[in-house]
């Protein structure tokens, strides 16, 4: 049974290619991705089609209990499933983790298209694993959409 639909949006003020830049590159990456509350370090990026992401979130307050792989971060692998210069990139994602509610592989397709004054990013995530909660999961993409706009505006 295939996982649920989470989405969301936010027009940015920059063209299509300077995102699209910030979502191909490891660096850029390390900064704008992960939802306030965390850190990230990308361990490995070919952003090629069928290359791979690899990285990990971490809480930044520790002892929480809500990651994934540990206590206090997730792990994830992902493959380029999708791969359109300054149009589309989408990761087939697998969490490395114990837990069956989180077990199959979730796709984070993020859509970039012209809008009034700059480029409406859309993220679209399929199959979504029951483990991940909804409204964290809207929090954790909202946020990184705002973190996106920061820094592609400087």
């Amino acid at each position: 049974m295939a996982g649920r639909e989470d989405r969301a949006s936010r027009s940015i003020a920059a063209p299509a290619s300077k995102i699209f830049a910030a979502l191909t590159d490891p660096g850029a990456l390390e900064v704008w991705l992960p939802p306030s509350g965390m850190t990230c370090r990308v361990t490995h990026y070919d952003a090629v089609l069928g290359g791979q992401l690899c990285l990990t979130l971490t809480f930044v307050e520790s002892g929480g209990g809500q990651g994934k792989s540990t206590p206090d971060s997730d792990e994830v692998c992902s493959d380029v499933v999708e791969l359109v210069p300054d149009r589309r990139i989408g990761w087939r994602s697998v969490f490395v983790s114990d837990d069956p509610a989180f077990a199959g592989a979730m796709t984070m397709t993020w859509n970039l298209r012209p809008d009034v004054g700059g480029t409406r990013v859309d993220i679209v995530a399929s199959d979504v694993p029951p483990g991940i909660d909804d409204s964290d999961h809207a929090l954790g993409m909202a946020s990184s959409l705002a973190q996106l706009a920061k820094f592609v505006t400087g």
